[in-house]
This record gives C-alpha cells, structure tokens and sequence, in this order.
C-alpha cells in the first residue's frame, strides 16, 4: 500500500469522470457526512482520523509515490493498468502530467475538530479544489478518503461507548484519584481485517483509554498527532503470558506452579504481569495453586493478573474476584468497596462486549467490590460489532437476549457527496434526491457552513430571508449546518466550524492527541 501511486487507490469509474463533468467544470465541492444511524440510541460519530488519512496519503503517499517519481514512470504505470483493464483510449491521460507538472495537491479541506461527536446529518468535512484545472481530482480522492475513516470514526465510537460504562460504575465504586482510562484496553489486533485497518482502529480506541495490545497503534498517533510516548500518555502496554508458555512449561515442568512461581520470582519480580490461566483447569489454578503461591505472590513487587480466556467471561470474572478475595483479602476504598489486595487482579483479555462490561461491574457493585478489581479487554468482535441487548436492564446472570449489528460504511449511512459546482466560475447548486429512497440518500444542496447556535452567532441570522439556504438543526447538542450557499459565501463565514486543515499540499492546522482527548471527554480524560 506504501508504494501504491495514490491516484490508484480508487474505483475504476472514478479514472473516467474528468471526461465526463460538464465543459469548462472550475470547481467541485463534496461533504463527508454521516446521514443515519443503525445503532440503538447512538445518533453522533465521533471526528477522527482525517489528520492521520493527510499524513499518510494526501502528504506522504503523494510526494514519494507520485510527485517525486519520473513523469515518464507514473505515466506509464496508470497507462498500463488502466489500457489492459479498460481498453485503450478510454481514460485521457492529460490531467495526469498536468497534475504532476503542477508539483503540488491543489486540494483544499475543512473539517469540524476531530474528537468532536457529530450528530448525523451534519457534514464533517468539506473538500474542494483549489486550482480551476482540477476540479475533477475531488471526487477522485472520495474512494480512499472514504474507505480509510469510516471504521476510525467507528472505532473512536465504540471506546467511547466503553468509556461511559465505566465513567458510570467507576463513579459509584472506585476512588476518585484512579485513571479511568486504564480500565480497559484494546486486544483486536489479531482479529482485524489487516494490519491497518488494526493500526487505525486501536488508535481510535485510545481516545478513550491508554492500554492496547497493538504496538503499531502508538507509531501511528506519534507519527500523525503530534505525541511523543516518551514524554506524553500516549498508550502502553502490558506483560502477558500466553498459552504457548504456558503449555511449553507444563510438558517440561508436569505442572503449572513451577511456572507460576518463577515468573513472579524469577522473570518479574519486580513488574507487574498477567498469565493466562485456563490451559487445563482455571478453578483448579484459582483454588488451589495460587493459595500455594501465597507467600511469592505478596512478595511480589507488582501485582499478578489471573486472566480467564474460557467459559463464560461474567461468570470467571466475577466468582474469581469472590475468590482472590477470600484466599488474599484486601481493603475498603472510601466509598465503602472492597478492593483486593494490590498483589492480585482479574483479567479477561478479550470477548467483552458492552453488556457483558455493564454485567460484571453491575455484580461487583452489588456485591461491594469497586471496579477497578478487574481489567478488561476489547476484542476484533466488538471492534466490528456491536451486540444490542433487547432488554432495557439486562439482569447480571444469564447475558441478556441480543442483536447483532455488524459495523460497516452503512452503520452511519457515511457518504462523501458533490453538491456544489462552478461552471467558468458560475455558481451551479447541484444536490442529489431519488424519488425510490426512503431519504436517506437525499443530500445537502450547495455549499455548507456549520455552526453552533449556543455558542457565537448563529449563521441563521445572516442572510437572513435568502431563498437559496436553508438550516438544518439537531438539537442533541445545538450543533447545525447551513446549505444553499455559494462557495464565496462561505469560504471566510467566521461562524463557519469547518476550519481549513489542508491546502496545496501542506498541513494548515494540525491538532494533538492530548487535545483530541480532551474535547471529547471535556477535559476529563
């Protein structure tokens, strides 16, 4: 993908449209907007991702796989592939030397802060050109810019939706003073569609939380959102076994305590760890292993995870915190619930998913035990799905009768749509709205701004009695947009939350991860 000539990354219609648009076509602009939601009770999508799609494709893939490269190679190349697989002829290769004699991307792109929960209906971006030639390089860049945020955006959603889970049961149980944002951690890796689709869909979930299974993840919000995991909290990660060690030294040692007791002696006195502990048979391991390794275990210099990866995750997670406490005891926390002793915690590294989250933290409040006794993970399942429970208030034993809900593009109805024209610089509304669809698929007509009404003036009180726009509200948060404008109307409109983030090849306005952070849990990260 690297090495890809990023005017390839497209679908094959997409090389033909320049022939197509009306003659003397100046300028095109497109919204990225969620229009609908699938999802039970979850009408915003967070913005995030398109600082990392510029880096990576708009900046980087264009200056080393395109503009850099010989003329005559990148020619030669997009002729090859698209004359073998079209037909000679089809596709006119002018606006290709054009655009590589231009030596630059004269692209524009404003976009809402990421970490902003966007409601639907509202564009997140806009996307223009900026050189009258190339007005059908737009649209060209839909196929990838589309394909690359819509499962980051997702993904930013499902820490999120995590993330108030345990805001919720952490306030009732917890200290105050203990992160919240290590509750969980991100465990996905393996089960991802590729490595980067697994890449950008942990570095959504660290929005939310700081641990993940996916070292990757940090090299990308380094390299894209301006951290450094050497001085920032980036993301860490953790020290586990697996069943590969454990069952190597079970055929060597003919038992399980040899390892136990060396890893916490001998490996890691001095660190924290988990091990993986149903290989064979995990209550044996809980009941009458680790009493055996009492005396290691409370000498031990960091606390020791007993994680389940087996049966089902409410039911281990919940009986193996009962039982730590009765083998190791612990203390009671201010606001009156036990916490183990420091040395010991319970895991469960993946298959969580948010009802079975909400039921375990639900029994350990009713059984006055804080929350923060387990560490749960997120795995491929929930980074791809979400299982909607079809009770209100599901009970803690058995998990509650559900839905699934695969994630996709159409889990927001996300699309990138033209609606706005210049023909020799003639302003020209366009829009899109199919008598056979239910309306989803009707879009914005124009040029959009997108404003704030509490907050500043609101764009309603401009222009006002203009039969050319109209305001859309969504009163969940008082965001709104404004469409039926000209480009000049709303390229310099102060009011207008869609701020310049790339033009001509160079990044405007760039944000961190800490303030992404921070906008989207308002401080409280």
């Amino acid at each position: 993908m690297n090495t890809t000539n990023p005017l390839l990354l497209l679908d094959y219609y997409k090389t033909t449209h320049h022939e197509q648009y009306p003659p003397g076509l100046t300028r095109i602009v497109s919204y990225f907007t969620p229009r609908a939601t699938r999802l039970n009770g979850q009408n915003h999508l967070i913005m995030f991702g398109l600082q990392g799609f510029i880096k990576t494709y708009l900046i980087r893939a264009f200056q080393e796989n395109f503009f850099t490269r010989p003329q005559a190679e990148v020619l030669a190349e997009y002729q090859r592939v698209l004359d073998n697989t079209l037909g000679p002829g089809i596709v006119n290769y002018d606006k290709i030397t054009d655009l590589h004699d231009l030596g630059y991307l004269p692209i524009q792109i404003k976009a809402l802060e990421e970490g902003t929960r966007v409601p639907v209906k509202i564009p997140m971006l806009e996307i223009t050109n900026t050189h009258e030639d190339f007005a059908w390089l737009v649209n060209t860049l839909e196929t990838a810019l589309s394909c690359t945020l819509w499962h980051t955006m997702i993904s930013a959603n499902v820490g999120f939706l995590y993330r108030q889970i345990v805001n919720k049961y952490y306030a009732v149980s917890v200290d105050d003073d203990i992160p919240r944002s290590r509750a969980l951690g991100d465990f996905s890796m393996r089960g991802q569609e590729s490595c980067e689709s697994a890449v950008k869909s942990s570095a959504a979930f660290c929005l939310s939380f700081l641990n993940t299974a996916t070292v990757p993840a940090i090299l990308y919000l380094e390299d894209n959102y301006n951290c450094d995991s050497g001085r920032d909290p980036v993301a860490n990660g953790a020290i586990s076994t697996e069943h590969s060690v454990m069952t190597s030294n079970y055929a060597c040692d003919g038992d399980e305590i040899s390892l136990i007791k060396r890893l916490l002696t001998q490996i890691y006195p001095n660190n924290s760890f988990s091990m993986v502990s149903d290989s064979y048979d995990y209550w044996n391991l809980v009941d009458n292993l680790l009493p055996q390794c009492k005396e290691e275990i409370l000498a031990h210099k960091g606390f020791i995870g007993i994680r389940g990866d087996s049966g089902n995750p409410i039911e281990i997670t919940t009986q193996t915190v009962q039982k730590l406490w009765d083998i190791f005891g612990g203390v009671t926390n201010s606001k009156g619930f036990r916490v183990l002793d420091p040395h010991v915690k319970v895991i469960y590294g993946d298959s969580i998913t948010p009802q079975r989250a909400e039921n375990i933290y639900a029994w350990l409040c009713a059984n006055n035990f804080a929350c923060n006794n387990v560490l749960l993970g997120v795995g491929s399942f929930s980074m791809q799905c979400l299982e909607e429970s079809t009770t209100v208030a599901p009970p803690v034993h058995p998990t509650p009768p559900s839905t699934l809900q695969p994630f996709t593009r159409d889990t927001f109805g996300i699309a990138i749509k033209a609606t706005y024209a210049e023909i020799n610089g003639n302003p020209l509304m366009i829009f899109k709205d199919p008598k056979t669809d239910s309306g989803l698929k009707k879009s914005q007509r124009g040029c959009c701004i997108v404003t704030d009404p509490l907050n500043g003036a609101s764009a309603r009180q401009e222009n006002q009695g203009s039969s050319q726009d109209s305001d859309h509200l969504c009163p969940d948060d008082g965001l709104a947009y404004r469409d039926g404008l000209t480009f000049a109307e709303t390229e310099n409109n102060p009011d207008n939350l869609l701020k310049t983030v790339f033009k001509d090849g160079q990044m405007i306005k760039e944000q961190t991860l800490s303030a992404i952070r921070a906008k989207l849990h308002r401080g409280e990260f």
